[in-house]
C-alpha cells in the first residue's frame, strides 16, 4: 500500500466503527487478491459486510451464498466476491445502481476448502471486505455438468423460473435460469456461461448491473431484494453470444 492509500485508510478508520484490523479468516493469498480484486485500493476488514455460506459445502457444485451490505444502503457503489482457492476464483461483481437493495443470494462452485470474501466499495473510495471460510471435500469446479445428461437440455437454455415475494418495505425476486454454466475445465467442454445480467424496472429504468464468472454454479440461481412495487425485467447473456429475457410480475 503506498503512503497516499495509508493516509486515506488512517483518515477513515476512525470512522469505521465495525473495522477488523486483523484479517478474520487469515489467508496467505489476501495479498495477492487485495491487488488482484481491488487494485491495492484502501480497505478494511469490516463485520457489518455479511458473507454467509453453510460451514461445510455439501454438494460442492451448489454452495449457497448470501452477501449481505444493508447496513451501507444508498452508500454502495459496487460488490465484488470470489473464493480465494478456487481455480477460477471471481464470482461475481454487482453494481446495485437504483431500487435494489445491496443484497444477493447466489449459488457457487467450490473446489476445495476455502476462504470467501465479499468486497464491497462505498461513495467514499473505501472498500468493505466480509469474509467467512467454508470447507469441503472438493472437486466442485471440475465435476461434469449435470445438466448435459438431460435430454434435451439445449432446448431449455434461458428459462427462468422465478417469483416475487413480498417482505414489508421491499419485495425479494427469486430466479433460476437454465444453463449449464460451462467453466471450462471439463475436458473437451469450453467454456459457456452467462457472464451479464441487468435488472431493469416496468419502465426498462436499469436497476442493477451483474458480471458473472464460471464459479457461479449450473442453472444459476439468484435472488435480489427489490424496493417498490411493479415488473421486474431480467435480461441475460452468455459468452456466446445468447440473450435471454424474462418479466417478473
Amino acid at each position: 500500500m503506498n503512503w497516499r492509500a495509508s493516509c486515506l485508510l488512517a483518515c477513515w478508520l476512525p470512522l469505521a466503527a465495525n473495522a477488523v484490523e486483523v484479517d478474520p479468516v487469515p489467508s496467505v493469498m489476501w495479498g495477492f487478491y487485495h491487488k488482484q480484486m481491488l487494485g491495492d485500493a484502501p480497505f478494511v476488514f469490516d463485520e457489518r459486510v455479511k458473507l454467509l455460506a453453510p460451514p461445510f459445502a455439501e454438494d460442492a457444485r451448489q454452495v449457497p451464498l448470501e452477501i449481505d451490505a444493508r447496513a451501507f444502503k444508498g452508500e454502495v457503489v459496487r460488490i465484488l466476491a470470489w473464493a480465494e482457492l478456487n481455480p477460477l476464483p471471481k464470482i461475481v461483481d454487482f453494481e446495485p445502481l437504483t431500487g435494489v437493495l445491496p443484497w444477493l443470494s447466489i449459488r457457487i462452485r467450490v473446489e476445495q476448502a476455502t476462504p470467501l470474501r465479499a468486497a464491497v466499495l462505498t461513495r467514499d473510495g473505501l472498500w468493505h471486505v466480509g469474509s467467512t471460510l467454508i470447507d469441503a471435500a472438493g472437486g466442485g469446479c471440475t465435476a461434469p455438468s449435470v445438466v448435459r445428461t438431460q435430454p434435451g437440455w439445449e432446448e431449455h437454455i434461458g428459462e427462468v423460473l422465478g417469483g416475487r415475494y413480498p417482505r414489508g418495505e421491499f419485495s425479494r425476486v427469486r430466479l433460476q435460469v437454465a444453463h449449464p454454466m460451462d467453466n471450462g475445465m471439463v475436458s473437451g467442454i469450453p467454456e459457456f456461461f452467462i457472464n451479464q445480467a441487468e435488472l431493469h424496472d416496468q419502465n426498462d429504468q436499469l436497476l442493477a448491473r451483474l458480471e458473472l464468472f464460471p464459479a457461479v454454479s449450473e442453472n444459476p440461481n439468484l435472488a435480489f431484494d427489490i424496493e417498490g412495487a411493479g415488473q421486474t425485467r431480467l435480461v441475460l447473456r452468455d459468452n456466446s453470444g445468447n440473450q435471454f429475457d424474462a418479466a417478473i410480475p
